[in-house]
């Protein structure tokens, strides 16, 4: 491919103690964090809010937030899990009880304004509409990055960086080792997230059917284009709303933007389908309309930063626990079929009851996974941290997201107190310092 050169000087815009890229729930809880321990952040997203999957993606729900006996995403996790319950923001449905345990619903514009509050009101700073486009280090080190928002191209220094992407760009791009999909490089599939009116859920609960036991009928029927039995479902978000993570994007990779453009096109497509299904085949949706989409495609998987220690499936089967863990975390392996076939779902559905807790079990998730083996001072949160593809499909929920991201925040500004790198933090110190934000770790000292 023929190469062009591209050199200028950008206006240092920022010099903070720690940049977090990305604004998504691992985003927001370290920059909460970090600002806690009165370090100076900038974080920015590119899209038109904070909250990534639970807002701009639509992702109608929160999965678990604990283990059945213990809130396990305590601290930050609690503090948006009760503005939640006081602003309304979750579906009419839910218990506040059973949704600890369970998922919570998520009105998205709500959402929205309680990540606005939380961040505007941490004093940290912070920018949206922009992009992270470069990453320029000196040997294992960031010395600085590039941003792009509307009014140009800017540079950012920071004393310590967070990789809180979801895809790992901020890592990968300062030349940090990384895995990413199954040994054929396949993904999981996305997800176009939807929002739909007049639904009568009075008539949805009398039908009593579930779309999940109903789609094979309708995909023989030819109604849905892909073999795909596979079916999250509808959320109740109102009295005539619904949140719907329903449809596949298969072969999708969000690292690729040529990829993601195709997936959106034709998750728009297959929406139409699924509206046909609904209407015809179940009860309580045959006036459903859509009502639009989401701005951002719901991604479950892409890079996974290698980090000093990969978490993986033996953890999860141990109940492991570490003596440098910043958080446990409880939610099954989730790995939805790479392909689409009856085979499968079948594979996927028994993987997915097999590699599940009883309640008061989880897994620890170590400091060593937020370091990225190949960078002296950055961290990586959420989704692609330093975990085997099991263990990804199990902490890359948004709640699991909070507890990283808390981590890594409280780990970036130890490390600028002490003039070190995040390797250097003690963890004992880092332990204190996460307790006294409320996080739970039944097993620090």
């Amino acid at each position: 491919m023929p190469t062009v050169s591209f050199s200028r000087e950008l206006p240092l815009r920022h010099d903070v103690d720690v940049f977090v890229a990305g604004g998504g729930p691992a985003g927001i809880a370290a920059t909460l964090a970090a600002r806690a321990q009165g370090a100076s952040v900038l974080v920015i997203d590119g899209h038109t809010c904070f909250g990534g999957m639970g807002t701009a993606a639509l992702v109608p729900a929160f999965m678990q937030f604990g283990d059945g006996v213990n809130f396990l995403a305590d601290g930050i996790g609690r503090r948006v899990f009760d503005l939640m319950w006081a602003r309304n923001a979750h579906g009419p449905d839910d218990d506040r009880e059973r949704s600890q345990w369970g998922s919570l619903g998520i009105r998205a514009e709500a959402l929205k304004r309680i990540y606005d509050d939380l961040i505007t009101e941490s004093g940290a700073a912070y920018a949206l509409g922009t992009n992270l486009v470069g990453v320029e280090t000196a040997g294992r080190r960031i010395d600085h990055v590039v941003c792009w928002g509307k009014s140009g191209l800017f540079a950012v220094r920071a004393k310590v960086y967070v990789d809180a992407t979801g895809d790992g760009d901020l890592s990968a791009w300062a030349g940090a080792s990384y895995e990413q999909g199954d040994a054929d490089g396949g993904l999981m599939p996305g997800t176009l997230c939807s929002l739909w009116t007049d639904i009568d859920w009075a008539a949805v609960r009398a039908d009593g059917r579930y779309a999940q036991n109903v789609i094979p009928q309708a995909i023989a029927d030819g109604v849905i284009e892909v073999d795909d039995p596979h079916l999250p479902g509808m959320w109740r978000l109102g009295e005539h709303l619904g949140g719907g993570n329903i449809g596949h994007t298969f072969g999708v990779d969000n690292t690729d933007e040529r990829s993601v453009t195709e997936a959106l096109i034709y998750g728009r497509r297959l929406l139409g389908q699924y509206e046909r299904f609904y209407k015809e085949y179940l009860r309580g949706y045959e006036r459903m309309e859509l009502a639009t989409t989401g701005s951002l495609l719901g991604v479950r998987e892409t890079r996974r930063i290698v980090g000093d220690y990969q978490l993986c499936l033996d953890d999860f089967n141990q109940r492991a626990v570490f003596d440098d863990e910043v958080g446990r975390y409880s939610y099954p392996v989730d790995i939805h079929a790479t392909r689409p076939s009856k085979e499968n779902f079948g594979a996927f559905w028994a993987e997915f009851h097999a590699l599940r807790y009883q309640p008061g079990e989880s897994y620890g998730i170590p400091y060593r996974c937020l370091l990225p083996r190949d960078l002296d001072n950055a961290l990586v949160a959420g989704r692609c941290l330093s975990a085997d593809r099991f263990l990804q499909g199990s902490v890359r929920v948004m709640p699991g997201c909070f507890i990283t991201g808390q981590a890594a925040g409280v780990a970036a500004a130890l490390a600028v107190e002490q003039g070190s790198g995040p390797r250097d933090v003690a963890v004992g110190a880092l332990h204190q310092r996460l307790k006294a934000l409320g996080a739970w770790l039944p097993n620090a000292g």
